[in-house]
Parts: C-alpha cells; sequence; structure tokens
C-alpha cells in the first residue's frame, strides 16, 4: 500500500452547464492508470445533497485484490455553476494499516457524460512519497426507460451502469438479468434489486428499481397462448446445443482463495437444475484470473477454483463424472488490465 489512494477530494469540477444535472447519488467504479500499473483500487462514493448547496458524501476505497486493505472518509462540499467542489473530512474508518502505508490526498477533476451516467476523473495528489497522479472511472444505476408501463406488454427496462446484475428479491437470492437492458412482461408494479459486477466492493450498493404498472395492456389475441404466471423466471444458463461458453458473473470468490462468496448460489442452483432436467447434457467448467500477480500462481488459482464450482454442482446431485474442468489462468482476459471482470467462471455445454 506504498501509495495506495488519496485520502479524499479536495475539488471536483464538471465540464460544462452542469448546475441542471443532480450528481446526487450512489457512483462505483475504480481507480487505475497510476504510477503503479499493474495496482488498482476499487470505490464507492455517495453523494447526498443538504440544505441550499451544501453537498455531503461518504468515500470508500480498498486495495484490488485485498478488500481488508480499505479506508473510509466523510466528504463535504457545494455546488456551483461551474460544477462541484468536495473536500475530505473525518477518516471514519480504515482497515489494513501499517507504519510504513498511508493514503494519498489532493484533487480530482471529473467530466461528466448523461447518456452513461459516467464520471471520468483526473487526480493530481500532493507530493507526499510516490503519490503523484491518478484516473478514476465511476458508473451509477439510473433508470433509462419509462418508469410506468401497460400490463402484459413485452417491456425493455434500461438502465445505466457497467455490468449490471438484476434480482428480483433484496436478498439476491433469485436473479433475472445481466447487462443495461432486461426485456419483460409485468403485470403489476415490480421492485428489481440491481447491483454493478463492476469492480465489486465491501460496500457495493444494492438498488432497488420499482417499475410501475397501469394503464390498458394489449389486447389479446383470437386465440392466444395461456398467459405466463411467473415474469420473473430465469433464463436458462445453458443453451440447448453447444455454443461459446457463457460468463457467470455473480459466482465470484473470496480474493485469493477458492471460496465461493455467498452471491454465487443462486445461479450454482440454478445450473444443477438446468444439469438435472437434462440428463445427457455435459459440461465443461472455465476459471480465469487477472493478470495480478505471478502467472503460474494464476494458472493453478484457476483450475482450482473451476473444480470448487464442481465440487458444488456435485454436492447439488449431479454425477460428477458429467463435468470437466479446466483452468486458463490470466492467458485470456476480457478486458484491459486491471479489470475484476476477468476473475471470471465460464460454463460451456459440449454434448
Amino acid at each position: 500500500m506504498k501509495r495506495s489512494f488519496w485520502c479524499g477530494i479536495g475539488a471536483l469540477s464538471l465540464a460544462g452547464p452542469v448546475h441542471a444535472q443532480s450528481l446526487t447519488g450512489v457512483w462505483q467504479g475504480v481507480e487505475a492508470e497510476t504510477s503503479e500499473p499493474s495496482a488498482y483500487w476499487p470505490s464507492v462514493l455517495r453523494v447526498q445533497k443538504s440544505t441550499g448547496s451544501i453537498l455531503f458524501g461518504v468515500l470508500y476505497q480498498e486495495v484490488g485484490g485485498n478488500s481488508g486493505i480499505s479506508v473510509t472518509f466523510r466528504m463535504k462540499g457545494t455546488r456551483s455553476k461551474a460544477g462541484l467542489a468536495l473536500e475530505h473530512g473525518d477518516k471514519l474508518s480504515e482497515t489494513g494499516r501499517t507504519p510504513l502505508s498511508h493514503w494519498c490526498d489532493g484533487a480530482i477533476a471529473f467530466t461528466y457524460d448523461a447518456a452513461l451516467e459516467k464520471l471520468t476523473g483526473h487526480a493530481t495528489y500532493r507530493p507526499v512519497g510516490t503519490c503523484d497522479v491518478g484516473t478514476f472511472t465511476f458508473y451509477r444505476i439510473k433508470l433509462k426507460s419509462a418508469a410506468t408501463v401497460p400490463p402484459g406488454a413485452v417491456t425493455a427496462v434500461r438502465v445505466s451502469g457497467r455490468n449490471v446484475l438484476w434480482y428480483a428479491d433484496a436478498d439476491l437470492k433469485q436473479p433475472v438479468a445481466t447487462g443495461n437492458t432486461y426485456r419483460t412482461r409485468l403485470t403489476k408494479t415490480t421492485t428489481f434489486y440491481l447491483k454493478q459486477g463492476y469492480y465489486p466492493t465491501e460496500q457495493s450498493p444494492v438498488v432497488p428499481l420499482t417499475i410501475k404498472v397501469a394503464g390498458a395492456g394489449p389486447k389479446p389475441a383470437a386465440r392466444a397462448a395461456p398467459a405466463r404466471r411467473d415474469t420473473l423466471r430465469p433464463a436458462p444458463l445453458l443453451p440447448l446445443a453447444p455454443a461459446q461458453p457463457v460468463v457467470l458473473p455473480t459466482v465470484l470468490f473470496r480474493v485469493g482463495t477458492t471460496e465461493l462468496l455467498p452471491e454465487a448460489a443462486p445461479a450454482l442452483d440454478q445450473l444443477a437444475a438446468e444439469l438435472q432436467a437434462r440428463p445427457a447434457l455435459q459440461l465443461r467448467v472455465a476459471g480465469h484470473t487477472d493478470r495480478v500477480g505471478e502467472p503460474d500462481k494464476n494458472l493453478t488459482l484457476s483450475e482450482e477454483r473451476a473444480a470448487a464450482v464442481k465440487n458444488y454442482l456435485v454436492k447439488a446431485g449431479v454425477p460428477a463424472e458429467r463435468i470437466g474442468t479446466v483452468g486458463y489462468g490470466d492467458a485470456r482476459p476480457l478486458y484491459p488490465s486491471p479489470d475484476a471482470r476477468n476473475r471470471r467462471v465460464e460454463i460451456e455445454a459440449v454434448k
């Protein structure tokens, strides 16, 4: 943690006439491209408006690959025509502190992309130790389609954010979709619960999203098929025929280990049920890592994580001989490193 973070925001300014845009809410993202190219710092910024032009906020950041090293700061600032200025206040908490470590502080200038709900920031730190500059990218989840839809109509619910995960329940036990668009039919007002898989942290927020149902539904056809009662049933994880590998975005592990996180259970339980319903189908599980660490160790870790998924499925009742495993280490990244999405598990139907 030689040059881990900045200890607050000295100034936050946005290009253009942004005074009409609200930047309050929860932003999730990462600091990267610093003087340590292999390092990254997942982060969450919460901004809340108070009376007048006063703004309050909380900044949380942790060391990529080691959530045990983190810091949380209280933020305070004001809004102006040109943008927004925040200053760090009290340190609310810190974990993993050592006598030789410190958090950098300075200023950061953001540009705001309203279409993507994205903040791109360039930080300049006070020259203490190895502190110099950093680059930030934040996204927030925000509804981009109609908040009210007619009953029974095919509806495309669209949101902003990166690697969005949709759930039907607040406990995140019922995954229903991934991505920025979810096509569904709603017969009553429904609340979804969304998370971003983009550099998740211990503080990653769950965003409730309520879609109201009102008005007249579509006219029924002369011989309409019976309506599906379960509009939130998850789509199959596996295609009916062999296809390209499918990423399981919620199947995650504790950093540097083969221990599955609790949010992996719904997707793996669904996968086990699909395999049991299709007894002729065989599966290959592939493990991948990012390029942080030594290649040989990454290869071993990816193989062990694929084996951990297999063990879960076997315990759920799937015969072991129907599941193969392979590990590719850091050899097949999907995104430029560093990116937490490269630490993934993929499944592929092989028969």
